[in-house]
């Protein structure tokens, strides 16, 4: 595994764009695995400044999300389909038809997960996974205690997910309680890795996950069994490590 230290939250943004970037120029047609949330925002942002000025092309490049809310639609502003072409997808010039994330809406769980899965496969499999990491060491939505053997596979979301995604929603009440999400499998299958983090919030499960021992209760801390990982955090994220 491969530590990279950022002053803070832009520098942390800037080095995981730089890898990105880096994954596209070698291979302009490679599969992208991406991430929602507040880390990886300025990281999509940077690498639409870089797009803007005519340093990255994204036209042959796939992309796979990590995962969506169960029953929201696309259009719903909450949608992980909304946030990625808010943040990122409507800002560059990535083809439409290589964009994919779980069908949410689609009620057969099985069926729908079986699709996404097949859907990477067809792909080759994905070149880089961007992650975030939970305080409670959950990557995706994989939460403690997840198989590390399952593949894309709907989760209930547990009461610290609902909680920590409520300021997204008009209330607590409106928090999808369930996701289709890439498994720990799925994503232990990327080439390469790399998990962005940033806060002092998250230093003790950056230590937990990295420094401790592989546990499903802390589900980040199977990529320690990767070949290929690189954590990209700032000074207060990785202050005890």
């Amino acid at each position: 595994m491969k530590i990279i230290r950022a002053k803070d939250y832009n520098d942390m943004s800037r080095k995981a764009a730089n890898i990105i970037s880096a994954q596209i120029i070698m291979k302009p047609h490679c599969v992208l695995g991406l991430a929602t949330g507040g880390t990886p925002v300025g990281t999509y942002k940077q690498l639409v400044e870089w797009y803007n000025k005519g340093d990255l092309d994204l036209s042959e490049v796939t992309t796979v999300n990590l995962d969506e809310y169960r029953g929201l639609p696309r259009d719903h502003e909450q949608s992980y389909w909304h946030f990625m072409h808010v943040h990122f997808f409507d800002l560059v010039n990535i083809d439409p038809s290589r964009i994919h994330l779980p069908e949410g809406t689609d009620p057969d769980a099985a069926a729908a997960c079986a699709r996404y899965d097949q859907i990477i496969h067809d792909l080759g499999g994905i070149d880089l996974q961007l992650l975030g990491i939970g305080i409670d060491g959950h990557i995706g939505f994989n939460e403690p205690g997840a198989a590390f053997e399952l593949g894309t596979h709907c989760v209930d979301l547990t009461e610290s997910t609902i909680e920590a995604n409520k300021r997204f929603f008009a209330s607590r009440e409106e928090v999808p309680r369930q996701a289709y999400t890439m498994g720990i499998k799925t994503i232990m299958q990327a080439r390469k890795v790399l998990l962005a983090v940033s806060g002092g919030s998250k230093a003790e499960i950056v230590k937990q996950a990295f420094f401790g021992p592989v546990t499903p209760e802390v589900p980040a801390s199977i990529l320690q069994m990767h070949p290929d990982v690189t954590l990209v955090g700032d000074e207060e994220a990785l202050h005890l490590i």
